[in-house]
């Protein structure tokens, strides 16, 4: 299949030590032999030049000198979109980064769509779906763990699990189809207990990674994380030392925070989607009864609740309402203001929450490294390690994945009930095919088209 020469600027459009314009196709070395003038050799032919080298001298648009480059060339299949590339490094201002992509332009490549580069690195078989979809998870990488997490994928963690389990469902249904066909010298004969034993491990990976979507969730996009407490107990205070700049109004009047406040920070490794919320408490101001109302919407769909406990303060009935609500939830508690003389103990807190306590200072910012280690262990078990564990991050993967884990379902129930093994072949290659999704075989050219939108344009 012939594809269009293409181009566009990879690096952002800034004022930057570099730019860089990359250019990908047939016409490749055509354009850059046209442009390119080798300092010192103006009769230099890059197309000439051996692969992976990177070559000194100046862009020309016709006799105008345009800027000093460098000039690496890759020729196909050893490149990013295993066709032949060029990249030109130029000085990173906006003006002349864009003045070189024109004159690539007008030498006869075409302006790349948003992610048209990995798109065609995909459609050439340099990766597959899943691996070109962790392109842009390591471009929008929030926190470490997400990186490593994108990263681990990119080289094809996800896949090779992936790759596995369809080569053992693959070999049943060829086993299967063989039979059906050759009855006479290959028997079926007890075949199905044989397949359930092949079944069961399966559907036990499959749940697995299905249960990793969560915590990859919150890897990609952050732990959605509300602030609780009532009026006062240092709510905002804390919201202000997590973000590191005064974002939430401190006053000592009770109710100064109405409304929601979303901000997200990094702890570390950590990333985390928090809110600040409405003291919660009863009250008959409208507006602030409002708000209350939003802290608890907010409240019931969080990955996390922070609940802040003013310590110099004894606990009354709207910190029971709080402690009541959060018990069936994923919570920690934080005890503030431990720089004045304490009302409410740990130990005390530890047995009518259930939650884990850590003991904090807004004010003097203490707490905060013990806060972080807490949330790391409550979602994480510690320190990730990319090297064996895989974590779903994709919702599309994991759509996929229910679906085979469906289909193998329905291939166990068919065994049970003593149904034909035409039966099996037809669940197992339902499974087969929804698995194949996730690296992008038998996919809609519409949903191939979705994916690569979402990227950025050069990439």
């Amino acid at each position: 299949m012939k594809m269009n020469t293409i181009a566009a600027i990879a690096t952002a459009m800034s004022s930057s030590g570099i730019g860089i314009v990359r250019i990908s196709g047939e016409e490749s070395f055509q354009i850059i032999d046209k442009i390119f003038k080798a300092k010192g050799s103006g009769n230099k032919k890059l197309s000439k030049e051996p692969s992976h080298t990177i070559h000194y001298g100046h862009i020309y648009d016709g006799d105008e000198m345009v800027d000093e480059v460098l000039v690496m060339i890759m020729r196909g299949p050893k490149s990013f979109t295993a066709e032949d590339t060029i990249e030109i490094d130029c000085h990173g201002g906006v003006l002349v980064t864009k003045r070189i992509l024109e004159t690539v332009l007008k030498h006869g490549a075409r302006p790349a769509e948003p992610g048209e580069f990995t798109k065609r690195a995909f459609l050439n078989g340099r990766v597959d779906l899943a691996q070109a979809e962790a392109v842009i998870d390591v471009i929008n990488a929030k926190n470490q763990y997400a990186l490593k997490s994108s990263v681990s994928q990119l080289e094809g963690s996800v896949s090779r699990r992936i790759k596995d389990m369809r080569e053992k469902i693959i070999y049943h249904i060829a086993f299967i189809e063989s039979a059906l066909d050759d009855p006479e010298h290959i028997s079926l004969e007890g075949y199905g207990d044989t397949l359930l034993e092949t079944l069961s491990p399966l559907k036990d990976e499959i749940q697995s990674l299905i249960r990793s979507a969560d915590n990859g969730r919150v890897l990609s996009e952050g732990i959605e994380t509300v602030i609780l407490g009532k009026p006062n107990a240092g709510k905002s205070s804390l919201l202000n030392v997590l973000v590191g700049e005064e974002r939430a109004i401190v006053t000592d009047i009770a109710g100064t925070t109405r409304d929601t406040l979303r901000e997200q920070i990094r702890l570390e490794e950590l990333s985390l989607n928090i809110i600040d919320t409405a003291g919660i408490r009863e009250t008959e101001d409208v507006v602030e009864k409002i708000g209350v109302e939003k802290a608890r919407s907010a409240a019931e769909g969080a990955d996390l609740i922070i609940y802040v406990v003013d310590g110099s303060r004894d606990l009354d009935e709207n910190d029971q309402e709080i402690i009541d609500f959060i018990q069936d939830k994923k919570a920690l508690v934080l005890l503030n203001k431990t720089d004045l003389d304490p009302v409410v103990t740990k130990e005390r807190l530890e047995s009518l929450t259930n939650h884990p306590v850590i003991l904090i200072s807004a004010k003097e910012r203490t707490g905060i490294k013990d806060l972080e280690e807490e949330i790391t262990s409550m979602f994480y078990e510690g320190k990730l390690d990319f090297n064996d564990q895989v974590y779903i991050t994709n919702v599309r993967h994991k759509n996929a994945l229910a679906e085979a884990l469906n289909s193998l379902s329905m291939v166990e129930q068919s065994v049970r009930n003593e149904m034909p093994e035409d039966f099996y072949s037809i669940d197992l290659m339902d499974a087969y095919e929804q698995l194949g999704t996730i690296l992008g075989e038998s996919v809609e050219d519409d949903l191939v088209n979705e994916i690569f939108k979402k990227f950025c344009m050069g990439k």
